[in-house]
């Protein structure tokens, strides 16, 4: 009688074992396509990221570097004083999506240029996002706005 309760124990422990095991593993494929790290213009020049990677990157539209192409197709370079990279977007831009303006944008890095399937923007004057903000503050070009 002892024996049997020892391996039904033993047999549950097990079992509780592998039903978590099996539990984080999903929860974990689950996740890994919706979690989009964060990088500064800056962190990619120095590390480029490998081309099937998903990530977001953040800075500040560079002054005359917006070109409109054929169709939705639109062209800029997104800085955070320290390094510049080009990005390309095929699609509609936010309405408040303007030069020296606050942006973040989820893609991947091919070829030296980053390539978005979705770009953002600010959404009134002295709004930033909280990463680009922290990027450009490591850099020392952010700038308070004015209250």
């Amino acid at each position: 009688m002892k024996n049997l309760k020892k391996k039904r124990r033993i047999q549950v422990i097990v079992l509780a074992f592998v039903a978590l095991a099996v539990s984080t593993a999903l929860i974990g494929f689950a996740f890994k396509d919706g979690i989009n790290f964060f990088r500064s213009p800056s962190q990619i020049a120095e590390t480029p990221p490998p081309p099937n990677e998903v990530f977001r990157i953040g800075g500040l539209v560079e002054e005359g570097t917006l070109e409109r192409g054929q169709g939705e197709t639109i062209k800029f370079m997104v800085t955070d004083g320290g390094a510049s990279i080009p990005v390309v977007f095929t699609g509609v831009l936010p309405d408040l999506f303007d030069e020296n303006q606050g942006m973040i944008g989820t893609g991947s890095y091919i070829n030296g240029v980053f390539e978005a399937s979705e770009i953002l923007a600010k959404h009134d004057e002295s709004y930033m996002p909280k990463e680009v903000v922290d990027a450009l503050k490591e850099q020392g070009v952010y700038q308070e706005p004015n209250s």
